[in-house]
C-alpha cells in the first residue's frame, strides 16, 4: 500500500472505475482528479457513463478468448494433442457434457454460448487473481510519465464481474435469449398461456399466476447477475483488505488466493448452468 495514501483513500481508489461521460462541458473523464473529484465528474451524466477500464479489459479478454480457441481448432491433430490443444478439448468436451444433460431441446447455438459464457466468465474472474497493486501502479505509471497526472489519480479496475453494469449486461443478454425462445417454440399465445395458467390451471387464478410467473421471470437475470457480482466483489475487497496490512498480507495472500480459486471457476459454472437450464425451460412447450 503506498504510503501516501491512507488506508481509506487505498480502498476507494482501489474500488474505484476509470469513467468517461458526456457532460454540458463535453468528454469528461476522472483521469488525473482527485479522489472527491473523481466521484462527481460523472454525477450529473446520468445513464450514459461508461467504465473505459470494464469495457477494456471485457473486450481484450473476450479477444483472448476467441484467439486462443480459433488458433487451436485450427492447428488441431487427431496425432498426440499438444497440452494446449488437451486443455481447450478438455473445456470444450466438459461443456458438451453438461449442455448434453441439462438441456432436453434442440438448438445449436446452446453448446457455443455455455462455451463462451463459461470461458470468458472465468477469464474476467481470473483477474482477481493478479495482484491488487499490479495493473494499477503499472497505469498510474504510465499516466506520470506521459502526461504528468498524480498517479494515485489514474483509476483502474482490472476485474470486470466486479463492476455490477458487467454481469447486469450478461444477465441482460440471457434474458433477451429467454423471452426470445419463449416465443419462438411456444408462440406469442403459449408464452401468455404458460405466465397465465401455471401454476394453478384454472382461470379464476390467473391474476396470482400472472405475478407469480413474473416474478419468477424478471428474477433469473437479476439472479444471474448479482450472485457473479457479489462473490467476486467480495473477494475483490478481501485482497484489497489483505494489501493494508502490508509485509503482513503475504501469509494471508496465498491461501486465501488458492482458496478464490475455487470461486473464481465455480461462479463461471454456475452462470453457464443456470443459463442452459433457463433457456432449456423457454423451449420446454407444456
Amino acid at each position: 500500500m503506498a504510503s501516501e495514501q491512507t488506508t481509506q483513500e487505498y480502498i476507494v481508489h482501489h474500488l474505484t472505475n476509470a469513467t468517461m461521460c458526456m457532460t454540458d462541458e463535453g468528454l469528461q473523464t476522472n483521469y488525473g482528479k482527485g479522489l472527491e473529484e473523481a466521484a462527481t465528474v460523472c454525477q450529473e451524466a446520468g445513464f450514459w457513463v461508461w467504465n473505459i477500464d470494464t469495457l477494456g479489459w471485457s473486450i481484450a479478454l473476450g479477444i483472448l478468448f476467441l484467439w486462443l480457441f480459433r488458433k487451436v481448432a485450427k492447428s488441431a491433430t487427431t496425432g498426440v494433442p499438444s497440452k494446449t490443444q488437451a486443455f481447450v478439448e478438455m473445456v470444450v468436451e466438459f461443456v458438451n457434457d453438461n449442455v448434453r444433460d441439462s438441456f432436453h431441446g434442440k438448438n445449436n447455438l446452446i453448446a457455443p454460448l455455455g462455451l463462451t459464457i463459461f470461458v470468458w466468465v472465468f477469464l474476467m474472474n481470473l483477474m482477481d487473481l493478479v495482484p491488487v497493486d499490479l495493473l494499477p501502479w503499472i497505469a498510474g505509471q504510465i499516466g506520470a510519465a506521459t502526461t504528468g497526472v498524480d498517479p494515485h489519480h489514474v483509476y483502474m479496475k482490472v476485474v470486470p464481474t466486479t463492476d455490477l453494469n458487467l454481469p447486469l449486461a450478461l444477465g441482460l443478454g440471457v434474458f433477451v435469449l429467454i423471452l426470445f425462445y419463449s416465443i419462438k417454440v411456444k408462440g406469442v399465445s403459449g408464452f401468455v398461456k404458460e405466465l397465465t395458467m401455471q401454476p394453478f390451471n384454472h382461470w379464476s387464478m390467473i391474476p396470482i399466476n400472472f405475478i407469480l410467473e413474473t416474478v419468477t421471470l424478471l428474477a433469473r437475470p437479476f439472479s444471474l447477475a448479482l450472485r457473479l457480482f457479489g462473490n467476486l466483489y467480495a473477494g475483490e475487497l478481501i485482497f484489497i483488505l489483505i494489501a493494508t496490512l502490508g509485509l503482513w498480507q503475504l501469509p494471508l495472500h496465498f491461501p486465501w488466493a488458492v482458496f478464490h480459486i475455487l470461486v473464481i471457476v465455480l461462479q463461471a459454472f454456475i452462470f453457464m448452468m443456470l443459463t442452459i437450464v433457463y433457456l432449456s425451460l423457454a423451449h420446454e412447450d407444456h
